[in-house]
């Protein structure tokens, strides 16, 4: 359900604390005159659903959305989490592949498509800024299928503390959005197996909490060779 509908122009506008410098939409639209609209979502809410028609491309302003796929057998299978400053909704077919559910209180820009692909189709640099968006969702899959495929759950779990460390570390603590059966979900791990792991971490000085979902990386070195 889209809520809290406010239409603005995307251009030159001024990175804030929940902005990032490096705005994509507004470097991908920004001369290009693009009108969007932002809509906030409660914790768990549906942005979109699978197999819904894909009119709109997201970008996360505050909070993070997960995208995620039902198994015939109920499981889930997390494909992404898109973090303030993301782009997601991309698609080369006229529906979601995945459905988009935000984890947090969370606020998204959106633009139409057909704006989008109009405005490409007219103007090199929007075809060119919009075809590295779309391979950089590429490089991201190609990567999860890697992970998902040839790595143990340590190097898993490794390999996503860099990922949110890279993503959401501020003065060297990451705040994850995300609670322990999302990691799991987006890293083919049970949710024992996660708390396993971090707990093993961090009794081995890798890694410190402070609250439940508040993290100090201590050893990146370390992590970075269980991610080799």
């Amino acid at each position: 359900m889209l809520t809290q509908s406010l239409s603005t122009v995307i251009g030159n506008a001024i990175p804030t604390a929940t902005t990032p410098a490096t705005d994509q939409f507004g470097a991908l639209a920004g001369h290009a005159g693009l009108v969007a609209s932002e809509f906030s979502y409660k914790k768990d809410e549906e942005i979109y659903g699978e197999d819904e028609p894909a009119e709109y491309v997201y970008q996360v302003i505050t909070g993070a959305v997960r995208s995620y796929k039902l198994l015939s057998d109920g499981r889930r299978q997390i494909g992404a989490f898109h973090l303030p400053g993301d782009v997601f909704g991309l698609e080369s077919g006229t529906v979601h592949r995945l459905a988009a559910e935000a984890i947090i209180d969370t606020t998204v820009r959106l633009v139409k498509r057909r704006s989008l692909e109009h405005a490409a189709g007219v103007d090199v640099q929007v075809a060119r800024k919009l075809w590295a968006m779309t391979a950089g969702e590429l490089r991201h899959a190609e990567d999860h299928m890697l992970l998902l495929g040839r790595k143990t759950a340590m190097e898993r779990v490794a390999t996503f503390l860099l990922e949110m460390d890279r993503r959401l570390a501020v003065a060297g603590m990451m705040a994850l959005p995300m609670c322990r059966r999302d990691i799991g979900d987006y890293l083919g791990l049970t949710l024992e197996t996660v708390s396993r792991a971090l707990s093993q971490l961090h009794s081995q000085g890798v890694l410190g909490f402070s609250g439940a979902r508040q993290i100090v990386l201590r050893n990146r070195a370390r992590l970075r060779n269980m991610d080799e």
